[in-house]
């Protein structure tokens, strides 16, 4: 490992303190008490403990679905489409799909070449393409399907505010001409915020949200490694969620210390954002637990230094005490390894009581694991904005044999539509499923 030093412009926390918050960004307390370290009797961490098991994917059998609790009912609303990995619903009710070239580069091509996985059929819809779906007649079905845009470089986060619609490739934020009701993009785009390309393992993801006056967009920015191996020189501007202007100019750091930030949403009527994160590997099967959490302006969260809250990674022990003893608890432990990146607050009106205003959270599943862990949507209730109940398991049936590591599908980005129903992303399997009571 090569020596670290602290750069403040690798992990910059200290100039977001000193930003101007908005009534948008009220905030919770970020340290709840039935989640901390020490509740959770977190193990003690060894190097020489982490284990790999990659998973096989066999694909969905003819017939077969998700399973979800009993009143609910899982469908296709989208097949046969390369790599969906993110959804987004614009505000007039259409359904953008993001097709990503999620294997690039990544140790998950390498462990699918080795096992042989199966290609799922893919007709007319290449990754690294938007795809727009719209349901005219509201009966959970799409009417209309276009190639939106195409010609991407890894996009994940996509956004639109007026007459603008933006997409965070891995290299970059950029800004095309829209306008409501268009089905393709076709004027010419631009970028508008050069972002660090790349990343170790799926570090690539770049997710967009917008606040809730369309003032200030923010964009998460994963580590380009593990746990800093590299330098924490070269992670500048990583391991962050950053602040910018509509066009692209003010950035600002947000929050730092946040390994790789992936999902991203307003707890409902709070004005709080929240973000699911993916923790570190190679310190054994249960370390370190992925979390979801409110978002301090101007908060550290650990990476790379502790885990968790203050507790010392031991490949960084006695790098920047200080800085270590400013890392906040997050709010809810996840699952070690669960790599869970998609995140959404129930909004809608269908699903029953127990469901409004809690949160999804898309669990891609484990590599880094004797055991498989995740390949799940996971679902916490909240009351006011605060979680108020235990996470449970919401859509599962995803592993088809823990034995063999065979799974049907990894789900990833989950949406809310217009309607009530839940969208969940099934990157590998080329699917996207509707979760609905009707």
């Amino acid at each position: 490992m090569k020596k670290h030093h602290l750069l403040l412009a690798a992990i910059p926390f200290f100039a977001a303190c000193n930003s101007n918050p908005k009534k948008a960004d009220a905030q919770t307390d970020t340290t709840a008490t039935d989640t901390t370290a020490a509740a959770l009797n977190l193990p003690a961490p060894n190097v020489d403990a982490s284990k790999n098991k990659f998973s096989k994917v066999i694909g969905w059998p003819e017939g077969k679905t998700p399973v979800a609790p009993e009143g609910f009912k899982v469908t296709k609303f989208a097949t046969k489409i390369k790599s969906p990995r993110n959804i987004y619903i614009a505000p007039n009710g259409d359904i953008l799909v993001v097709l990503s070239n999620s294997e690039r580069n990544t140790k998950e091509k390498i462990a699918n070449a080795l096992s042989g996985k199966a290609k799922a059929e893919v007709s007319g819809a290449s990754e690294n393409t938007v795809l727009l779906y719209r349901d005219t007649n509201n009966d959970g079905q799409f009417d209309l399907q276009t190639t939106f845009l195409s010609g991407l470089d890894q996009p994940y986060g996509v956004l639109i505010i007026g007459n603008s619609f933006y997409v965070a490739n891995t290299d970059g934020l950029y800004q095309y001409p829209y306008k409501t009701g268009d089905t393709k993009i076709t004027g010419a785009g631009k970028k508008i915020v050069s972002l660090p390309a790349g990343g170790y393992n799926n570090h690539w993801t770049r997710n967009l949200i917008a606040n809730a006056d369309n003032s200030k967009i923010y964009i998460t920015v994963g580590s380009g490694s593990n746990a800093a191996e590299n330098g924490i020189e070269n992670e500048l501007r990583r391991a962050n969620i950053l602040e910018v202007n509509p066009d692209g100019t003010g950035e600002k750091i947000y929050a730092s210390g946040l390994r790789n930030p992936v999902g991203v949403a307003w707890a409902p009527g709070t004005g709080v954002l929240w973000t699911a994160v993916n923790e570190r590997d190679g310190l054994g099967d249960d370390l370190v637990p992925d979390y979801i959490t409110s978002v301090k302006r101007g908060g550290f969260y650990g990476w790379p230094y502790s885990y968790y809250g203050q507790n010392e990674d031991p490949r960084l022990k006695g790098l920047k005490p200080e800085l270590v003893k400013s890392a906040i608890v997050p709010d809810l432990a996840v699952g070690s390894h669960t790599a869970s990146l998609g995140l959404a607050f129930y909004t809608g009106s269908e699903f029953p009581a127990k469901y409004k205003g809690g949160a999804f959270i898309g669990q891609h599943g484990s590599w880094n694991r004797s055991q498989l862990a995740g390949y799940k949507v996971a679902f916490v209730p909240f009351k006011n904005g605060k979680i108020a109940g235990k996470l449970e398991d919401f859509l599962t049936g995803f592993i088809a044999d823990e034995a063999k590591g065979e799974v049907y599908g990894r789900p990833v980005g989950v949406a809310v539509a217009k309607d009530g129903a839940l969208l969940v992303a099934d990157d590998v399997s080329s699917t996207v499923w509707r979760v609905a009571t009707k």
